[in-house]
């Protein structure tokens, strides 16, 4: 399939207004998807950006094409999107794709990697740096398309319900973190585990796990983990970017007319700038609560980070051996990032750390 970049895409939602009437006049009879998450309904940046987007499509084709969102587990267990869209037991899911890792490890560069690219970096890799093509070449060997469909920024360190000075503080700590950087923390002596969204507080408020990382502030206060693990740590290097992803059946998607593919990345395209930017308004009031109702700020030292750095190197290097297509990626990716750290590092951080530093 030719992709469309994203400003095309972007504008082809405004140009669609005055096109849909004749357009749909020859559209086939009323299409109905089923796109299974991996959030809860409480969850209503995430799950509502999901929502939003099956209801822009709509719109978008005068009703024609109807998705129907459904939360986790009302079809499927949130960690089972991926295997439901590629089964054909929903048409379409909205996921974060390293919660896939255990499958194949590249697909973490879908969303994002330890020390890797924020949010606008992932967004240029993919769109206009390759890594779209690579990553749909990947996933097809599954059945699927992904399609980028929001991001949530730079996630927090998580929640600990004791103080991290050292490196040895990670030794023994069991965490809730998956993907990448589970394999990262392990190699520093931390016991990861991945458990589903809503088992998260109960386990820590039990003692069957030290700490847990889940996105920000605006839904990590939804979820209460504050009232079990008083320590909230920054930053969460593990996903500098969380793009999340809508899989899709790649027979249902050739099965649909033009405009409705249209339709479908155009919702996806706008999700992504849409849910960013509301986690972006969403995020500093709900910390300035957190911190007001007692959480700890903290930020991990400068050892503890250096020491994940180097245990995310090495990696990233030893998954290259194992595999032709983490190689791949992973070598695209780097020369790409390291490109596009020079440029961020000479224009936006030195505007960007000025201005953290003062106020209006």
């Amino acid at each position: 399939m030719k992709r469309r970049t994203f400003l095309k895409k972007a504008t082809a939602g405004l140009a669609m207004t005055a096109m849909a009437a004749p357009a749909i006049a020859q559209a086939p009879d009323k299409v109905r998807w089923r796109m299974a998450t991996s959030w809860p309904k409480s969850l209503d940046t995430i799950y509502g950006s999901a929502d939003d987007m099956c209801k822009r499509v709509g719109q978008l084709t005068d009703g024609k094409f109807e998705i129907q969102c459904f939360a986790a587990g009302e079809i499927v267990p949130g960690l089972q999107v991926f295997d439901a869209v590629s089964n054909k037991t929903v048409q379409c899911g909205h996921t974060l794709s390293s919660f896939y890792f255990g499958k194949d490890p590249v697909y973490a560069f879908d969303s994002g990697v330890a020390f890797g690219a924020n949010a606008r970096q992932q967004a240029s890799w993919l769109y206009y740096g390759g890594g779209l093509e690579l990553m749909r070449e990947i996933f097809a060997k599954q059945d699927l398309l992904n399609f980028p469909c929001g991001n949530v920024g730079v996630q927090m360190g998580g929640w600990y319900r004791k103080e991290i000075n050292t490196v040895e503080d990670l030794k023994g700590l069991r965490v809730r973190i998956g993907g990448l950087g589970g394999v990262v923390l392990q190699r520093l002596g931390c016991v990861p585990t991945q458990i589903p969204t809503g088992d998260i507080y109960a386990s820590l408020e039990r003692g069957t796990i030290d700490a847990a990382e889940w996105i920000g502030p605006y839904d990590d206060e939804k979820l209460g983990f504050a009232k079990v693990a008083p320590y909230y740590y920054t930053p969460g290097w593990w996903e500098g970017s969380a793009m999340i992803t809508s899989l899709v059946n790649a027979p249902a998607w050739k099965e649909l007319p033009q405009l409705y593919k249209d339709a479908y990345e155009t919702a996806a395209n706008e999700q992504n700038l849409l849910m960013l930017a509301k986690y972006d308004q969403k995020n500093p009031a709900a910390l300035k609560r957190l911190i007001a109702g007692g959480t700890k700020l903290r930020a991990f030292p400068q050892p503890v980070i250096e020491a994940c750095y180097k245990a995310s190197v090495e990696t990233f290097n030893e998954l290259s051996t194992k595999s032709a297509d983490f190689k791949r990626v992973y070598e695209h990716w780097k020369e790409y990032m390291n490109a596009s750290n020079q440029w961020f590092q000479v224009a936006e951080f030195r505007l960007d750390a000025f201005r953290y530093g003062n106020k209006w």
